[in-house]
């Protein structure tokens, strides 16, 4: 099972987990804590761009210092999982999940969540079964996703990167996708607004049922 067809890796915040007002509240409270002004769910999806001090030099107008961004950091992971339990799954997420599965085709997950953190969150919602590999991020919280996502399918046996399908909702989900070889589809409903989720130059879509029709037209 699984040798042939689409396989689809996808990410979690602001794709499977519709975690993007939580993401809001935790960055106007990580930067409230610098004197930083709030900024809007609009302003965000323009600006967001990882790695995240850069990010926060488009804000600022500069790189954060090593001290700013560890206060940050902190305060912005503190707020954050104080109103993740609140978030749900994106809309209609469950049902593909199950379908794609039941379909006898493979799928994985690769975050930038931290690991310890992310496996009782999707456990919690009820999906794990639904995937063959769960990565999330174990070491530094600065990193893009291209190195995680090589980890990622090479641990994941039988499946080429050119059946591979990335979907998520960052322009670092694109760029790693294309790191391992693999395609990507990306999604309006996270972290990015459309103009910017179009400069990757990938196909950009409103919901995840138009990102996983799009996946198998890829590979098909």
């Amino acid at each position: 099972m699984g040798k042939h067809g689409t396989h689809i890796v996808w990410d979690w915040n602001g794709t499977l987990f519709h975690d993007i007002d939580a993401v809001i509240t935790a960055t106007n409270a990580s930067f409230a804590e610098i004197g930083l002004e709030s900024i809007t769910l609009e302003r965000y999806r323009d600006l967001y761009c990882v790695p995240v001090p850069r990010f926060y030099e488009r804000l600022m107008g500069r790189l954060p210092t090593d001290a700013e961004w560890a206060v940050m950091d902190e305060a912005f992971h503190r707020h954050y999982w104080a109103h993740a339990d609140g978030a749900d799954l994106a809309e209609g997420a469950r049902e593909l999940l199950a379908d794609w599965q039941s379909a006898g085709l493979t799928q994985s997950m690769c975050s930038l969540a931290p690991h310890d953190r992310l496996l009782p969150i999707v456990r919690t919602h009820g999906i794990e079964q639904h995937f063959i590999r769960v990565d999330g991020r174990v070491g530094a919280s600065h990193t893009g996703k291209a190195e995680h996502m090589t980890r990622h399918l090479a641990a994941l046996e039988g499946v080429e990167p050119a059946r591979a399908v990335v979907i998520g909702d960052a322009v670092d989900d694109a760029v790693a996708a294309r790191h391992v070889g693999a395609a990507a589809v990306l999604y309006t409903g996270g972290s990015h607004s459309r103009a910017s989720l179009a400069e990757a130059g990938v196909p950009v879509v409103d919901t995840l049922a138009e990102a996983v029709a799009v996946a198998e037209r890829l590979v098909a």
